[in-house]
């Protein structure tokens, strides 16, 4: 679903959702950037010293930065049916952004490390009005990232609104953090 605005991700500037929590990541500690694209979140925590798992069907986005010593990048179908490929790993953050595969929603709750932070914003249900993604598949239901890491995480920030930057839309974000075992 990246990439479905007027303009392209690389002319788009980090979320100002994932700006504002990325404070939260512990300094140098490991993130997980999910259907990447073109890495406008991958560049926004290299450039705060993190090192970045960089997760896509497809990599060119990021090709010029295939040699940061600090990017691991993947290039994976997270919707192919098979085991989720980072399965067991933990991050300090986990970055998900104009992204939804409900079935794969757990496993990257799952990811989210100790003191760790899921930082999260798709399209919602509404989103018809104002363009793609209007299918059901790609929009959530009002509440369901809070239903999501119920139980799991905690929810620092919950945002379910239309916004008109950087194209009108409806969307919802979370930001949720887990608590230590």
């Amino acid at each position: 679903m990246a990439g479905t605005g007027g303009s392209t991700e690389a002319e788009q500037p980090p979320s100002p959702w994932v700006v504002r929590f990325a404070p939260v990541v512990g300094t140098g500690l490991p993130v997980l950037d999910v259907a990447c694209g073109r890495g406008r979140h991958t560049r926004l925590f290299l450039r705060r010293g993190h090192r970045v798992v960089a997760v896509d069907r497809d990599l060119a986005g990021i090709g010029d930065l295939r040699d940061d010593p600090r990017l691991e990048a993947l290039e994976v179908d997270l919707e192919d049916g098979r085991p989720f490929a980072l399965a067991g790993r933990r991050f300090a953050a986990v970055i998900v952004v104009n992204y939804l595969y409900r079935p794969g929603l757990n496993d990257l709750i799952s990811a989210v490390g100790p003191r760790g932070v899921l930082i999260y914003e798709t399209f919602a249900a509404g989103n018809e009005r104002y363009g793609r993604p209007s299918r059901p598949e790609f929009l959530l239901a009002p509440g369901e990232l809070l239903e999501a890491v119920r139980g799991q995480l905690r929810v620092v920030a919950f945002e379910d609104l239309v916004v008109d930057a950087p194209r009108p839309a409806a969307v919802q974000r979370i930001a949720a953090v887990r608590a230590l075992p």
